[in-house]
């Protein structure tokens, strides 16, 4: 090396490294044409760690403080420089910052739905989505296996990894977990918990630690909430005919309030339904064992000669005059309503 080359160096006296902005998880401190002077300051600030790197090879970690770079600080350096001087000349070393902060709001989410064998509904497709957040634990296997020696590494550079091992290990608990779909949706902390003790060992080979997991939202695809929603509904009747007692009930004061006039004609659509649901009702009357007993006991009056009663007998329209049942409330034909 010529006088000139030596004087030219620059030899570095602090060592520190600010987050210019958010995502950044490991940094090379810039060292081209530098050295460090013997007796250096280090700066590692809260949320960050640095690692010196020497010929390829991890020599020191530095978690956060403010070190001298010495025989004292830098034993192993030391070691694998052999140096005669008993380190007491400027040395070179790659220097790589990293940020150890929480980093939250990282979003996971399955892109296309999982197929998974349901105890209540057969073989499903299941959606999911949620939030977990991590921080770099471990600088050196972070360094080893992701970061290497790479300028700057950042947040997204990883999102890919670790959003497909998430939904590679979601579908694995889906799928054997033999949970019904109804009972995972109604236990999602539950559920998270359970993913995130799954997941954390995965994050730790990356030298990373995840420190929240959740599972925000399981759903169906929608042709599939569709039906869920339908049975859902059946569900909640239960009793048929009371429900249409309900509905018919529901209806009389609509039709009451389209009295005559150009209503006529959404008053006999009313009617018609009204009909319609009374002939249900009939219906089910007649299916009951009360009312087999009490049809038994027609027949068996009729049978016997016994006049039948004067509620079979029709009555007619005071409005259009049509025929029409005299226990009618409403016309069929026109939909008014009868005295």
């Amino acid at each position: 090396m010529s006088l000139r080359d030596f004087l030219s160096k620059q030899f570095i006296d602090v060592i520190d490294w600010v987050e210019p902005e958010d995502g950044i998880l490991a940094y090379r401190y810039p060292m081209q044409d530098r050295e460090i002077q013997n007796g250096g300051k280090l700066t590692v600030r809260d949320s960050q760690a640095a690692l010196f790197v020497n010929e390829g090879k991890i020599a020191d970690a530095f978690m956060p403080g403010l070190y001298t770079l010495n025989t004292q600080t830098l034993p192993i350096l030391t070691y694998l420089q052999n140096w005669d001087k008993a380190f007491q000349s400027p040395f070179k070393s790659d220097v790589y910052f990293f940020s150890t902060r929480l980093q939250t709001n990282q979003h996971w989410g399955t892109q296309n739905p999982i197929t998974i064998r349901d105890k209540e509904f057969g073989a499903v497709r299941l959606r999911a989505f949620g939030i977990y957040s991590y921080h770099l634990m471990n600088p050196k296997e972070f360094y080893s296996k992701v970061s290497g020696t790479r300028e700057v590494y950042r947040v997204e550079d990883l999102e890919g990894q670790l959003r497909n091992t998430v939904i590679g290990r979601i579908t694995d608990t889906f799928a054997g977990s033999n949970v019904p779909f109804l009972d995972m949706a109604a236990n999602q902390v539950a559920l998270s918990e359970k993913l995130a003790a799954q997941l954390k060992p995965s994050f730790t080979d990356l030298g990373l630690s995840l420190d929240t997991f959740v599972v925000e939202n399981l759903s169906l695809p929608d042709e599939l909430q569709k039906v869920l929603d339908q049975r859902i509904s059946m569900n909640m009747v239960g009793d048929m005919g009371r429900y249409t007692q309900y509905q018919v009930a529901q209806s009389i004061p609509i039709a009451a309030a389209n009295e005559g006039g150009g209503a006529a004609g959404v008053g006999a659509g009313l009617g018609a339904g009204i009909a319609m649901g009374q002939a249900m009702m009939d219906a089910l009357k007649k299916a009951s064992p009360a009312s087999g007993e009490s049809g038994s006991a027609s027949g068996s009056a009729i049978a016997a000669g016994t006049p039948a009663t004067t509620s079979a007998e029709p009555k007619f329209c005071i409005n259009c005059g049509k025929p029409i049942p005299r226990a009618a409330k409403f016309c069929s034909e026109c939909g008014q309503a009868q005295q």
